[in-house]
């Protein structure tokens, strides 16, 4: 709203300016409307040229403005050493010295607004230790309720800067006031887990207003920030890892971590487990390792509750993590518990 007002009081300004100064200088009401017309299309340029610089970065502004400096300076120097020298003061030198300008600041405009955008400024926190800006991670929600993140961090495992969107926390935020309990407490725990990641001291969180009005759905505006920022997305969100590869953008998925970090069990391998559950199958028994694995056994349901040894048959890698199938020790082929887990 703010932004609105402050447009239309410049398109006002503008008018208004342009038919008083009109006014002023040549004494006539036909030609002062000319003036204000001047104006108003003024304004509207200068909205325009607005729209269009807030899209570049900002070291692409600042270069282009030092490059227009520098190109204004070549031409007065130039056009006052030689061009008035000889032609003097008239129509013809008067012609091409703002010919000189317009050539020679917009070819300073140009040269410094493309080699300002690739100008890095040097990063003076390197120095202290501090992650640089070129390594920033923007968190997810998913990721940010898990919790595994505040650990990885902890040891190390990740390092860089923790960028952590204004639209993200306000969507934990909305999930920690919800009226179902359970929304509620896993909303709480991802307050905590960010409280906690702040408190560490070589860890870097920085919360950003980055936002992207035209964009609903709370993945997109991840991704768009993540190029916006090159950065890479951290979620334990299938979809959304999927989608941002899609776009080009890199993903760190705990989930695919953990998967990654579990111990390679071989058929044959023998170990001992607790079975839980029964299976889908008839007379199947279902057992889980600590890192939450699930083993399949056949022929376990009468074990129910009981530790047994079993023999692994075979192991099942899926995108949702790894089931490994196994028969009683007792029951295996000779041969196929030659190994112990």
């Amino acid at each position: 709203m703010g932004t609105i007002v402050l447009r239309m009081f410049l398109v006002l300004l503008c008018s208004t300016g342009g038919y008083y100064v009109a006014y002023d200088f040549l004494g006539s009401t036909y030609l002062a409307m000319w003036g204000f017309v001047a104006g108003l299309a003024l304004s509207f340029l200068a909205l325009f040229l607005e729209q269009r610089i807030v899209k570049h970065p900002l070291r692409a502004i600042v270069g282009g403005c030092i490059g227009l400096i520098a190109g204004l300076v070549v031409a007065n120097l130039f056009s006052y050493v030689f061009l008035l020298g000889i032609l003097g003061k008239g129509i013809p030198a008067l012609l091409i010295y703002i010919l000189m300008n317009c050539i020679l600041g917009y070819m300073g405009l140009k040269v410094g607004s493309k080699k300002g955008g690739e100008f890095q400024v040097a990063d003076i926190t390197r120095q202290k230790g501090q992650p640089t800006e070129e390594n920033l991670k923007i968190l997810d929600t998913s990721v940010i309720i898990d919790g595994r993140i505040a650990d990885i961090c902890e040891i190390g495992f990740i390092e860089g800067t923790f960028i952590l969107p204004q639209f993200i926390l306000q969507e934990l935020q909305h999930v920690a006031d919800s009226s179902d309990s359970i929304r509620r407490t896993r909303g709480r725990r991802g307050l905590d887990i960010l409280n906690k990641m702040q408190k560490q001291v070589d860890l870097n969180v920085r919360i950003v207003d980055n936002d992207f009005p035209r964009i609903r759905e709370v993945d997109s505006k991840l991704v768009a920030l993540a190029k916006k920022m090159n950065g890479k997305i951290v979620t334990n969100d299938f979809n959304l890892n999927k989608v941002a590869e899609l776009q080009g953008v890199s993903v760190l998925n705990i989930n695919q971590l953990a998967n990654a970090l579990k111990p390679v069990v071989l058929p044959g391998e023998v170990m001992s487990i607790r079975i839980l559950k029964e299976g889908k199958e008839p007379g199947q028994g279902v057992a889980y390792l600590d890192d939450g694995t699930m083993v399949v056994v056949d022929n376990a349901r009468k074990h129910m509750g009981q530790d047994v040894d079993v023999a692994v048959t075979s192991v099942l890698q899926t995108t949702a993590g790894r089931m490994i199938f196994s028969v009683l020790k007792d029951d295996a082929p000779d041969g196929l518990h030659s190994l112990r887990y």
